[in-house]
Order: C-alpha cells, then sequence, then structure tokens
C-alpha cells in the first residue's frame, strides 16, 4: 500500500479476498479509507476476487458459487459496487472444470485468464 500511496503510476491487482481480508481486519479506519481511495482509483483491483481459488477445494458446483460470493459479498460491503471484479483469474490452480466459463460470463465477467489446461481440451477449445 506504500508503494501505491507514494507513486501514482503503480497499480496492483488482488486475487483471493480470504488473504486480503485478513490484512484488511488488522488495518485503522483511516488506512482503510486511503485503501478505498486507491480502489475508486482503479489502482488497487480485486480480480477474481472468490473468497480462495477454488480449484480442487471447491469441486462442486455449489461450492463454487458459494466460494465466489463470499468473495464478492465482502468486496460489496467494504467497497461497494466499485470495487466489482470484471475478470475472471485461474493462474496457478490445479486444473478448472468446464463450469467455470459460465459461471464468470453468469456473473458477468468481461474476461477470464488461465494458465493451465489439458491439452485434448485446449485442442477442443481451440477448434471450437
Amino acid at each position: 500500500m506504500i508503494e501505491l500511496e507514494n507513486d501514482p503510476k503503480k497499480r496492483f491487482t488482488q486475487v483471493e479476498m480470504k488473504f486480503f481480508s485478513m490484512w484488511w481486519e488488522k488495518q485503522t479506519e483511516d488506512k482503510k479509507n486511503e485503501v478505498r481511495k486507491l480502489v475508486k482509483e482503479g489502482r488497487l483491483e480485486f480480480v477474481n476476487a472468490g473468497w480462495s481459488m477454488h480449484d480442487e477445494a471447491c469441486t462442486h458446483h455449489d461450492d463454487m458459487m458459494n466460494n465466489m460470493m463470499i468473495g464478492h459479498e465482502f468486496l460489496e460491503r467494504e467497497f461497494g459496487d466499485y470495487a466489482r471484479p470484471r475478470v475472471g483469474w485461474h493462474i496457478d490452480p490445479f486444473g478448472h472444470s468446464n463450469a467455470n466459463p459460465r459461471l464468470f460470463a453468469e456473473m458477468g465477467f468481461d474476461a477470464w485468464f488461465f494458465a493451465r489446461i489439458d491439452f485434448e481440451d485446449k485442442e477442443v477449445r481451440m477448434a471450437d
């Protein structure tokens, strides 16, 4: 936060809300207001914003939705609508199900980034 506050050219992207919330709970109200300002300016951005990165931990459809809902409710409560994530982010999970693209589209995400994919699945996606 110090680097963001000192240099207006810098930006930071936060993914998992559980880790952010642990830090957030220890902050003073003044610090929270400074962070809210960074979020409004777009210099601190939340992507995905599930409580955790759901992969092996949330394998059922309901668990995936609840995981995302808990993280998004935290953001809404602390920052309002201006912090709503627009990008899904699964850069290093141990895989994802084919339910993820649909869930993320229904959550209003504009894009979804992921890194790991089975080679056969990739071939099908590239062809279709």
